[in-house]
């Protein structure tokens, strides 16, 4: 039987203590809302869904650490603290103000590193000479830590184009290459039941993303959100996309990981959204609930 590492066990592996990770809203846009590469944005997204309440006032980023500390406090002590850039593109942006962001949250007091989720199409050049030189194979020692989530979403451009992502698929293995080469460590976002694909193609995304040098993967059920395309789409035809239950989606999220090469630390499997803003499928499971059905 393959043995499941999780993101804490990565965490444990490259920060000493209890690491506590406190995410924040840097209001930063997206290429695929502003038109620079399209409009809209992907018919899953509703921003809303996954941005915790207290970064919703865009308080300054040290203003939102404090309150995320605070917020999180219930989950006992820490010994550090990992930023984590959530909200949208969070590399989408004058190189010169995304730096500024990022280091103020390095300069609050007990931070150790940050985690950046961002698009495979928003990695400038000099962006990428600032990570390599701060974090990866040319910073100094003891530099802090820095792990880029990247939204591939799926390996395959056909539905990459029904979701309208805006990129194929090349995009994202260049974005991952890019990054490993400069001693980054790259995380990858998978949705699992985006429309028209089958367990087939799940099983695909796995030996494609196997290939590829990233440390984590995250797996996200699709949730029908409201606010966005597809839950339009959905109300105009329920049979755009099958939603199993939690006992079939745990079957073949098995078998997908038993496809994933060794190595992958798993972060999550299943999204963990406000309910009163899921359409379906609505399991009432928190993540730890699940994992334990998994």
């Amino acid at each position: 039987m393959k043995t499941i590492r999780t993101f804490s066990d990565y965490i444990a592996s490259v920060i000493p203590g209890k690491v506590r990770k406190i995410s924040v809203n840097a209001g930063l846009g997206c290429p695929n809302r502003d038109g620079t590469v399209g409009s809209g944005g992907c018919i899953f997204c509703n921003n809303d869904a996954f941005c915790p309440r207290y970064t919703r006032g865009l308080h300054g980023i040290t203003g939102q650490i404090e309150e995320g500390i605070r917020f999180t406090a219930n989950k006992g002590r820490a010994d550090s603290y990992l930023v984590y850039f959530q909200s949208y593109s969070n590399t989408y942006g004058p190189t010169d103000k995304l730096i500024g962001l990022y280091e103020e949250a390095l300069a609050y007091p007990g931070v150790a590193g940050v985690v950046v989720a961002t698009r495979p199409d928003c990695l400038a050049a000099d962006l990428l000479d600032y990570f390599e030189h701060r974090f990866g194979r040319l910073a100094p020692e003891g530099h802090p830590f820095l792990l880029v989530e990247l939204g591939v979403e799926s390996t395959l451009d056909r539905t990459l184009g029904i979701i309208n992502r805006g990129h194929g698929y090349a995009c994202a293995e260049k974005a991952v290459n890019a990054l490993h080469g400069r001693g980054i460590a790259v995380g990858v976002h998978l949705i699992l039941g985006l429309p028209g694909e089958t367990e087939e193609d799940w099983l695909l995304h796995a030996r494609r993303i196997s290939g590829l040098p990233i440390t984590t993967l995250k797996l996200h059920q699709l949730q029908i959100i409201k606010g966005t395309a597809l839950e339009r789409m959905y109300a105009d035809n329920p049979g755009i996309v099958s939603l199993p239950t939690a006992e079939e989606y745990a079957a073949s999220v098995r078998r997908f990981v038993a496809a994933l090469r060794d190595g992958i630390y798993l972060d999550r499997f299943v999204s963990e959204t406000p309910r009163d803003m899921v359409i379906a499928p609505s399991w009432g499971l928190k993540p730890s609930e699940f994992q334990k059905l998994l």
